[in-house]
């Protein structure tokens, strides 16, 4: 029997929960990460604590609106306090950040202890949220109950109301995000962008304090949207995929902890969420450590092989009596690891040949290719000693780190402007013929 059948109706609502406050947190998440704001988030779902205490004070009642009203009045209060401080105190942005969120956090605590004495408002929950209570409460509008858990119909609302906004002012909201100085120019204001962004991010936080809490609030804040932005380069691409896994997070770390580890629901999402961010720091296809790594690698075999490509090719070139041996070439590439694995790969590409077990010969494409290599290193001299007039002793060096890169379409340029048949040491520049070089 699968896992599917043990899963209820209380369980899909929790996941549906689960699903909307990662999402609606990570798609707001995406503009904190490119703006490099994320502890901003952190701030502001921390620093809304007291909104609520004073909240429930100023009006005994625990009923959504007076608590998200109070919540987004101290969120926006927590930006403007911040900047102010940081723009008029010449406080640094950091540390004003982090005295007033966790000055106002510390208060928020004090406030929900005291106002837990008289009411069922637990600091536990507020801090860490109870999401496995979702489908205990369902949703009630005008004295009818409505086949729906009230935490998702809430954050069902406010993602909606996240993507509205979002798709509203995308253009703003993505010059603002890369440059706030050129949206500014451009005649976008700039600082409606930023309050309306901060709104927004209270407003969630508020609607996500059920669900996750204050706390780890943070995590759906920033880890899907940096895992994103490792991911893709693209401003709709980081919101789809921060988006997805978002929802992989809450899904996942909600079955992880229902059916595998017996461990609260939302911490669970959010570690998951943490481990995916983890993955994508190594595995990313552009930016992971492990992909660089390889990629460093691939490009460390293609010069070896390319060196040893001309290697050759200058052997052949200079009429040695004796051919190129195994050995020889290990020596001058300085042996190691990297000069043998060039050297099998180039066997195995065909671009050279060993025989009677030692001696290596340039195959037909290793030839043209070589050729190729040689043209961009003599051509690269040739263009140094006419426009920079280095000395012929220092020509070789930089040719050398520039034959790897130096394209078709580069020599063609070169060789146009300068028009030599030889280079500057008078060795004969080989015609462009033929070439299916890497470049």
């Amino acid at each position: 029997m699968t896992l599917l059948a043990f899963i209820s109706a209380a369980d899909c609502w929790v996941m549906a929960a689960g699903v909307l406050c990662n999402v609606a947190c990570s798609l707001l998440g995406c503009y904190l990460v490119l703006r490099r704001m994320a502890l901003l988030g952190d701030a502001i779902s921390h620093a809304i604590l007291p909104g609520l205490a004073l909240a429930f004070i100023v009006t005994n009642s625990r009923s959504v609106l007076p608590m998200f009203c109070g919540a987004l009045v101290v969120g926006v209060a927590t930006t403007f306090l911040i900047q102010t401080l940081h723009q008029w105190g010449r406080v640094p942005e950091d540390s004003s950040m982090g005295v007033v969120f966790t000055s106002l956090f510390a208060l928020g605590v004090l406030l929900i202890t005291y106002v837990a004495s008289s009411v069922d408002l637990d600091p536990g929950c507020v801090l860490y949220g109870d999401i496995g209570a979702t489908p205990a409460f369902q949703l009630v509008i005008a004295g009818q109950e409505w086949p729906i858990p009230r935490q998702v119909a809430i954050l069902l609302c406010v993602l909606m109301v996240d993507l509205a906004v979002i798709l509203l002012i995308y253009k703003e909201l993505k010059i603002v995000s890369f440059d706030p100085l050129l949206a500014t120019t451009m005649g976008i204001n700039a600082t409606f962008v930023h309050y309306t962004l901060m709104i927004l991010v209270a407003g969630t936080s508020v609607a996500a304090f059920e669900s996750v809490g204050s706390i780890l609030v943070v995590a759906m804040l920033i880890a899907p949207p940096a895992a994103a932005h490792l991911l893709t380069d693209r401003l709709p691409r980081m919101l789809a995929v921060s988006a997805i896994i978002a929802a992989l997070s809450a899904i996942g770390g909600y079955m992880i902890a229902a059916y595998v580890v017996d461990t609260p629901p939302a911490a669970m999402m959010a570690v998951v969420a943490g481990c995916i961010f983890a993955l994508s720091v190594f595995f990313a296809p552009k930016y992971g450590v492990i992909s660089r790594r390889l990629d460093q690698t691939r490009l460390a075999v293609r010069i070896a092989s390319e060196d040893i490509l001309g290697m050759l090719y200058r052997w052949q070139e200079s009429l040695q009596p004796t051919p190129l041996n195994v050995g020889t070439v290990l020596s001058a590439m300085r042996g190691g690891f990297l000069a043998r694995i060039a050297l099998r790969s180039l066997q195995r590409s065909g671009r050279i040949e060993r025989f009677d077990s030692d001696v290596l010969r340039l195959t037909v494409q290793g030839q043209s290719e070589a050729k190729g290599l040689v043209r961009a290193h003599r051509l690269w001299e040739s263009y140094l000693n006419k426009h920079f007039g280095l000395p012929l002793d220092h020509l070789h060096a930089p040719a050398e780190r520039m034959e790897h890169f130096v394209t078709k379409a580069m020599q063609e340029q070169i060789a146009a402007e300068v028009q030599p048949t030889t280079d500057p040491h008078g060795r004969e520049i080989p015609p462009i013929a033929e070439w299916k070089g890497t470049i």
